[in-house]
């Protein structure tokens, strides 16, 4: 079994930073792709940035030049870090990774639980 646990959420003035960590434990074989989602009251769930276990990254044109997504692959753990938050960046993050548990499997999908960053104004 595959646990995702994101961790590093809280309550940020306008203008600050967080950074948010997600660890993939379990029996894995490898960890192909790792993403951030987000999903804020009201609206639909919304990819934030994504990194392939190679380090190419494509991010969410809202979060272009403020938000860096990063991997440690050793650790299976990806994190985004994130400065000059606004008010619109509070949502509840998700932690989202394809996984390959043995060699003879082919690749899932993993959730994690979600982590609250609310951006006050």
């Amino acid at each position: 079994q595959v646990q995702l646990v994101e961790s590093g959420g809280g309550l940020v003035q306008a203008g600050g930073s967080l950074r948010l960590s997600c660890l993939a434990s379990g029996t894995i074989f490898k960890v192909n792709t790792m993403a951030w989602y987000r999903q804020a009251p009201g609206k639909q769930c919304e990819p934030v940035a994504a990194i392939t276990s190679g380090g190419t990254t494509n991010y969410a044109d809202s979060v272009k030049g403020r938000f860096t997504i990063s991997r440690d692959n050793a650790k299976n753990t990806v994190y985004l870090q994130m400065n000059s938050l606004k008010p619109e960046d509070t949502a509840v993050y998700y932690c989202n990774a394809d996984v390959i548990l043995d060699f003879t499997s082919d690749s899932r999908a993993y959730w994690g639980q979600g982590t609250q960053v609310t951006v006050s104004s």
